[in-house]
């Protein structure tokens, strides 16, 4: 996976430049049911937000798809890993489906955002994951940050949380649209959002004053925040950060954590550097996968045992440690 460079005097301009996220309205709370017990085939599919104005978003979706995995398939994810890190997860990877049938039900959604010099499919080991246990998973190309941008500018990452609202907005939209295919299949009250490097600080850009309640977590990767974040409603949030980050000190996601309002987790990885830990079979993906989707299925599912398992699943011995303040069911 590509990793991203941004420098501490970068990193001071996004703080001093970001403003407030556009946010959209709460008024619609659709039927919701448990988190599924078992993995899910995966489809992908691709639009474009927004393709005649100033900033056309691509997004590429990785959803739930039928048929569901077979009974004698792998456990879910958060199963599986809990079991034995040993790096064995990466021949579990999903392979995407183009367009293929969205499974029944309704499912919670993540707004993941990439970072500089980089491209969604860049990050499909986490994210088709996630999508396989139960999650639509939303990520969108950035006009002027990702890896192809013909503008390439750093300082853009400051109007990156706005499109992730206009992304969230397009997306209700969608749900209402009869002819679209993922009409009635998304939780439309339930939105995470989540993100590595610039993309972590694009997350936390998205937590400002006034959000709707309908953001209900996030997960800042390799990030921190910028100006107005954690402003509230409080909602939980997990960091995940390399202790030898050479890009992104882990000083900045300590920051953000201790800036956090409501329930907070810190996964650290000792030594590790800006994201090696997000490739399979490296040291850490096995916990970041786990730590990551069971605090998915808690946040977005109300999964209360996939909460009181993080901890155990969070952390191996000289690889992994996880700092929590105020999680549920936590001292």
């Amino acid at each position: 996976m590509r990793v991203q460079r941004l420098v501490p005097a970068v990193l001071v301009a996004l703080v001093a430049g970001c403003g407030p996220a556009v946010a959209a309205t709460d008024d619609r709370v659709p039927s919701f049911r448990p988190a599924p017990p078992r993995p899910y085939a995966v489809g992908v599919r691709h639009f474009v937000v927004d393709p005649d104005g100033s900033r056309p978003l691509p997004v590429t979706v990785w959803y739930p798809a039928e048929p569901a995995a077979p009974a004698h398939a792998a456990a879910p994810a958060t199963t599986r890993l809990a079991a034995g890190p040993t790096g064995s997860e990466a021949a579990a990877a999903p392979v995407p489906w183009p367009d293929a049938p969205v499974a029944a039900g309704r499912f919670p959604v993540v707004v993941y955002s990439h970072g500089l010099h980089s491209l969604p499919d860049l990050h499909a080991p986490l994210t088709t994951r996630w999508a396989a246990d139960g999650f639509v998973v939303a990520a969108p190309t950035y006009p002027r940050t990702n890896l192809r941008a013909p503008d390439f500018t750093r300082a853009d990452v400051r109007n990156q949380p706005a499109d992730g609202w206009r992304l969230i907005r397009h997306l209700v939209r969608l749900d209402a649209r009869p002819a679209d295919p993922l009409a009635g299949h998304l939780a439309v009250d339930r939105f995470a959002a989540a993100g590595h490097s610039a993309g972590g600080f694009t997350t936390a850009g998205m937590f400002t004053s006034g959000h709707p309640r309908r953001l209900r977590a996030g997960i800042v990767i390799a990030g921190g925040g910028l100006a107005g974040s954690f402003a509230g409603p409080a909602a939980p949030l997990l960091f995940v950060h390399g202790g030898a980050d050479p890009i992104v000190p882990e000083s900045v996601g300590r920051a953000a954590y201790d800036r956090s309002l409501g329930p907070v987790a810190f996964l650290g990885l000792p030594g590790q550097g800006h994201g090696e830990y997000l490739t399979p079979g490296r040291p850490g993906f096995a916990q970041v996968l786990a730590a990551t989707t069971d605090f998915l299925r808690w946040t977005l599912y109300d999964d209360r045992r996939a909460r009181d398992r993080l901890p155990a699943v969070a952390v191996l011995p000289g690889v992994t440690t996880l700092t929590t303040r105020a999680l549920p069911g936590r001292r």
